[in-house]
């Protein structure tokens, strides 16, 4: 079996991961914050550790900041749900996920807010989308179909001189480029575990600037105030109401050790290698159309196949690639490829250049169509 959708969910787990994750299922899986017995006090310490991990690695210097969530999705709900509280103008990159898209029509339904689409390589533009009533700014950092990165810090720089407060998603990049938050002006950013930090599935994070203050879209129990019927007022107890997820925080904790380990840089550089030799060989494959090759992510299209009939066709090959749309409609749009979709490869620091060889063998055969 050859997995090519990292994108998606990391896979293999690093074994530390795993023995991690299996640690705390045998031996402290109690309820963190909810019971004062050894079980309940080991889960809240391991999961406090791992927002040590977390402030550590964004270099943030206030681990209660960092808010465990299930996913990114989640993440970016809680901020766009959470901040976006009135009638208002959000500009937006063309390479924005439904995770963003959905929320943020849905506040547009629900408040009349409204939403322009800016083009990732043309940050002139915002200065001319911008209106009087623009409060807000989502971003990707790293597309999830085509692999381009977005110049972020230029992006912050225009919001903080504009006061406009800015929503990042660092679903794609995480885990794979070295980001720090120290000196970065951002209301938010959002990842997952399960991608490049190489946990497992079932937890995120939502990282929240030193001055950003949402309200919590998600009530219930938080282990104090009982006889309060509102959630605690501060961070991360405000956000994060009912169980928190242990055993994928503690194998979030454990990948993030992992990376450390490894080296950030020697990953970024891996699969940048892997994704130059799978755009060399594409590139010079008559029948074959790439739409966007960089940093471990590589969108192409076989001929007038659509992208479903590629990716099953790998299936059954035993390679795992993503074919379709990837949940991006406007990037979509933007490479004009509403019909035929894409088929996408992205990579881990595990593949090897011997998996991009049987791709290509197993991509041969359909070249004729």
């Amino acid at each position: 079996m050859i997995y090519f959708d990292n994108a998606a969910t990391s896979f293999p787990k690093p074994p530390t991961v795993i023995r991690d994750v299996v640690k705390c299922c045998r031996h402290y899986c109690g309820n963190p914050g909810r019971s004062g017995h050894f079980m309940s006090l080991k889960a809240a310490e391991a999961i406090y550790a791992v927002r040590e991990e977390v402030a550590t690695m964004l270099e943030i210097n206030a681990p209660e900041r960092v808010v465990f969530t299930q996913n990114a999705t989640h993440a970016l709900n809680l901020a766009i749900k959470g901040m976006i509280r009135e009638r208002c103008h959000v500009l937006i990159s063309n390479l924005e996920h439904n995770s963003v898209i959905r929320p943020l029509s849905s506040l547009c339904r629900s408040l009349g807010a409204e939403y322009s689409v800016f083009e990732y390589q043309n940050l002139d533009s915002l200065d001319f989308l911008k209106r009087d009533d623009t409060r807000f700014l989502i971003t990707t950092l790293r597309s999830n179909v085509i692999g381009a990165d977005v110049d972020y810090e230029s992006i912050s720089s225009f919001c903080k001189k504009n006061g406009i407060r800015l929503i990042l998603d660092a679903s794609q990049i995480i885990g794979h480029k070295r980001i720090t938050l120290r000196n970065l002006y951002y209301d938010a950013l959002c990842a997952p575990g399960h991608k490049g930090l190489m946990g497992i599935q079932g937890a995120g994070i939502l990282v929240l600037g030193n001055e950003t203050d949402a309200e919590c879209i998600l009530e219930g129990g938080s282990g104090s105030n009982t006889f309060d019927d509102k959630m605690p007022i501060l961070a991360p107890e405000k956000y994060e109401a009912g169980t928190l997820s242990t055993p994928a925080i503690v194998g979030m904790g454990s990948g993030i050790r992992y990376i450390k380990k490894y080296g950030i840089e020697n990953i970024e550089e891996r699969i940048c290698v892997l994704t130059n030799q799978l755009y060399d060989i594409l590139s010079n494959t008559k029948g074959i159309s790439i739409l966007g090759c960089n940093n471990g992510i590589c969108a192409f299209n076989v001929g007038m196949l659509s992208s479903s009939q590629v990716s099953d066709s790998l299936s059954k090959e035993k390679i795992c690639v993503r074919g379709g749309y990837h949940c991006a409609p406007l990037t979509h749009k933007y490479l004009k490829t509403e019909v035929q979709g894409a088929v996408r490869i992205s990579f881990s620091h595990y593949n090897k250049e011997s998996e991009i060889d049987a791709l290509y063998k197993s991509l041969k055969p359909l070249l004729s169509h």
